[in-house]
């Protein structure tokens, strides 16, 4: 995908992408190359023939010999032309599955920046209906040639009959060398213009169907549809320009060529009368002066090949965008250290991560949080190297992520996502999607670790059950991204506010599973919610695009702004408290985790509100300790100075922090 030096890059990436295209159907190409030439050829032996024919009948000479000649040419201008419909048609197939597997291959290459500046809808339009024009490219470069072959022969056909004939042609053959020029340079406007605006409405026909529950919610359909067409005037003007522009061209391909034809006609007739032609040659000549005046087919064919180089174009726009390259470093041995060295992200102009310092050391967890916009998601895609930062670099155990072979990084780093996609044909697929070789017990243990198991067996097939036969509620959804995180393994686990759509009573379960068994992978989790952050060794505080502070969860509740972050004013230590905030009860503190016990089906005692925690977590300890993290594991001391202070560290980003930043960080 990388072009010659050109002052436009999208060309240059359309013509090598042609170039590679025509290479792929190369064969092919040159037979249809090869039988279009030989169907011209015959159609220029077809005149001569009739020609010879028609002067040894009206000489009463025997002419069946030439009369079987121009039936057999007839027949094989008819067996030609089929052959040549159908290389055509397997041409322009090939090219049309190979541009669009190699635009695939690059878009996927290219991961998320590809749908950020294209937008999904116009990159399916792209690879679809562009790919399919452009796809004509290499069987209409050959029937070109064919086209050319036409005219050429005629000429050389009348410059053998009288060179006079040639010269009454060739005359006018100038008109025609400019019309056919402004023919391929306004169709390639005109086609530039149609597919763009084709792109448009594509594009918002796709947000248009993503966002369709809230389209009905609204009741703004009107209104939408009126969105999505708002392009149509632009496509009804290109696309009547490109019909003007053919129409201008035949009309004056009507108005020289029977011009040329007529004097061509004129000239035989006189050279006729002075017996330098017979009647059969003047009947070949007006023959020959039709093909070499076939601008109608010329036109046809340019205005083909203008618009299969506009989609191009438009399909190397894509190409200019460069695909993620991997390096070739072994990933060493580690407990999952990430480590953060001055991360820079910029997304659509504005710097979204200015400067990021963080080191999470090895199977520890590292909660994200922070106001919207502050950059957690993306950070979270730097981390595993969906997205590569502007400057800085992201490291894990010591490697930097653009070292690592594209394998050795994809089984490193696990992901899940808040609204994940569920691929593959059943959902047990879908769960050890990425997986070499998942087994079923594999799948069916991540299954229960994000309490997804239940609810899939009571599908029709269980785990066989097709994913589009799955109904599922988003809840259910990001469970089954859940075990796909779990299943996947590796030394890195990133959560990408991957349990926002869960109860708490649920999410309670997850995280207690997910933190409550010691040492493990290390793990990255924006987080959303003050009881999930309370969950974790450590919270990194993000505050416009920098780190405002590290530190637990509660030392750094102390901080009005932090509390903020969570629209919670509630005292830390009170998990409940941030989880009826959260869900925005105000009821009693004392009946959460009766309401709790409501949602997951437990008829226990309302009044032993801890005590119910620890059963959720599987903890035993006293039930009168209020449990900040659901009683999974003590809590050290992460006092400023003390031994007990966090392992994960970080970098203030603004000078301004509170007085408290310093002693947190």
């Amino acid at each position: 995908m990388t072009p010659p030096a050109d002052d436009d890059p999208a060309a240059g990436h359309a013509r090598a992408l042609l170039r590679a295209a025509t290479r792929y159907s190369g064969a092919r190409c040159l037979a249809l190359c090869l039988v279009s030439i030989a169907a011209t050829g015959a159609g220029l032996l077809l005149p001569a023939a009739l020609g010879r024919a028609l002067d040894l009948l009206l000489a009463h000479a025997p002419a069946t010999r030439w009369v079987l000649c121009c039936a057999g040419l007839v027949l094989l201008l008819g067996l030609l032309d089929a052959v040549q419909t159908v290389l055509t048609g397997t041409v322009d197939a090939r090219t049309t599955a190979w541009l669009r597997r190699r635009l695939t291959r690059h878009v996927l290459g290219v991961g998320p920046r590809a749908a950020d500046r294209f937008g999904s809808g116009d990159l399916v339009a792209r690879l679809v209906g562009n790919a399919a024009e452009a796809g004509t490219t290499p069987a209409a470069r050959a029937a070109l040639v064919a086209a050319l072959a036409g005219p050429v022969g005629g000429v050389v056909a009348l410059g053998l009959i009288d060179w006079w004939l040639a010269a009454v042609f060739l005359a006018g053959a100038p008109v025609l060398a400019l019309l056919l020029r402004a023919v391929s340079r306004d169709t390639s406007e005109s086609a530039s213009r149609y597919q763009r605006a084709q792109g448009r409405i594509a594009a918002a026909l796709a947000e248009a169907v993503e966002g369709v529950r809230t389209v009905r919610a609204a009741g703004t359909e009107g209104r939408e549809t009126a969105r999505v067409l708002r392009p149509l005037p632009d496509l009804s003007r290109a696309g009547h320009r490109m019909w003007r522009v053919q129409g201008r061209a035949a009309a004056r391909a009507v108005a020289v060529a029977p011009l040329l034809q007529l004097a061509v006609v004129a000239v035989a007739g006189v050279l006729l009368t002075r017996d330098r032609l017979s009647v059969g040659e003047v009947l070949a000549a007006s023959r020959y002066a039709v093909l070499a005046t076939g601008v109608g087919v010329l036109v046809g064919r340019l205005a083909g090949l203008a618009r299969a180089r506009a989609a191009a174009r438009r399909l190397g726009e894509v190409g200019t965008e460069p695909a993620t390259v991997y390096g070739t470093r072994g990933l060493p041995d580690g407990p999952g250290r990430l480590e953060l060295r001055g991360v820079t992200a910029r997304r659509g102009g504005r710097t979204v991560l200015d400067g990021v310092d963080l080191d999470v050391p090895g199977g520890t967890t590292l909660a994200v949080v922070g106001r919207s916009g502050a950059g957690k998601s993306l950070l979270a895609a730097l981390a595993g190297r969906l997205a590569d930062p502007d400057a800085g670099e992201v490291l894990l155990d010591g490697v930097p992520l653009r070292e690592l072979p594209h394998d050795a990084l994809r089984g490193a780093v696990g992901y899940a996502f808040a609204r994940p996609a569920l691929l593959g044909g059943t959902v047990g697929q879908a769960i050890g999607l990425g997986l070499p070789s998942p087994s079923p017990g594999l799948v069916r243990e991540a299954a229960r670790t994000a309490l997804a198991d239940d609810f899939v067996r009571r599908l029709p097939d269980g785990y066989d059950t097709p994913v589009a036969d799955a109904p599922r509620s988003g809840g259910e959804s990001q469970r089954l991204g859940l075990a796909r995180a779990f299943a996947h393994g590796g030394r890195l686990l990133i959560l990408d506010d991957a349990l926002s759509s869960l109860d708490t009573v649920t999410e309670r379960r997850i995280t207690d599973a997910l933190f409550g068994d010691g040492p493990g992978a290390t793990r990255l989790l924006v987080a959303h919610r003050g009881a999930t952050a309370a969950c974790a060794d450590a919270v990194a505080w993000l505050d416009g695009g920098r780190v405002r502070a590290v530190g637990r969860h509660e030392e750094l509740w102390r901080l009005a702004e932090y509390r903020a972050v969570f629209g919670d004013g509630a005292d830390p230590d009170s998990t409940d408290a941030e989880d009826r905030a959260v869900s925005g009860d105000d009821a009693d503190p004392d009946s959460t985790d009766a309401e709790d016990r409501a949602v997951s089906g437990d008829d226990a005692d309302p009044d032993s509100t801890d005590t119910d925690d620890g059963a959720v977590s599987g903890n035993d300890a006293d039930p009168d300790s209020t449990d900040d993290d659901g009683g999974s594991r003590p809590v050290p001391d992460t006092r400023a100075g003390t031994s007990g202070e966090s392992d994960v560290t970080g970098t203030k980003g603004r000078s301004g922090a509170d007085a408290g930043d310093g002693a947190l960080a």
